[in-house]
């Protein structure tokens, strides 16, 4: 499987973001889920973005308030990001909250990370949009030049998607089918390649 990023020259906004989205709607055990998640991942000439959304609402980490940076929102609702180098094993995660709190975390290998202390991934900027119904759509926009310093961000990088649902019962949706029995995202060797779609402007 390969997880497409499409690729356009002009600079994405947000507000102004027209991309298809891809849809999940099994979970870690391919149980339907009720709540279907989309997902998109879009770069232009400076950054990368994630833009993520469901149509029920989200029980968010109560101590996220928007924009801020806050630690393990994966105790809660939220969608996420790997961003794996296969020459060196680093990979990022990335959490992003339905209020667009987020976290990032830079690891050497499998759940050891570069630094015990957590730093907040340099220049990133975060989005929200809540529907009255409860719906939302977030997004989070990465500087390329610091993907591609800390992790070779490009053609042969391996990426992966994933959704935590239904807090406090959780249900953990991964855009990849990775193995085990017990979800687990750090499995950066079964993540997906990446393939580039070039958008005409």
């Amino acid at each position: 499987m390969r997880v497409q990023i499409l690729r356009t020259k002009k600079t994405l906004q947000w507000g102004e973001l027209d991309l298809p989205m891809w849809g999940l709607d099994k979970d870690w055990h391919g149980e339907s889920i009720a709540n279907r998640l989309v997902f998109s991942l879009a770069m232009d000439a400076h950054r990368l973005w994630f833009i993520a959304a469901s149509a029920q609402a989200a029980k968010i980490h109560p101590a996220a308030r928007p924009g801020s940076f806050t630690a393990e929102l994966w105790r809660y609702d939220c969608a996420e990001i790997f961003i794996h180098d296969p020459s060196s094993g680093r990979y990022l995660e990335f959490n992003l909250a339905a209020n667009s709190a987020w976290w990032s975390c830079e690891f050497v290998a499998p759940r050891e990370r570069a630094e015990e202390i957590d730093l907040a991934f340099p220049e990133v900027a975060t989005f929200a949009d809540l529907s009255i119904d409860g719906g939302w759509m977030v997004a989070m926009s990465i500087p390329l030049d610091i993907l591609r310093a800390r992790v070779q961000f490009g053609e042969d990088s391996k990426i992966n998607v994933n959704f935590i649902t239904g807090s406090p019962v959780q249900r953990f949706v991964s855009a990849t089918k990775m193995p085990g029995s017990e979800p687990d995202f750090h499995q950066p060797q079964n993540y997906s390649s990446v393939r580039f779609h070039d958008l005409t402007d």
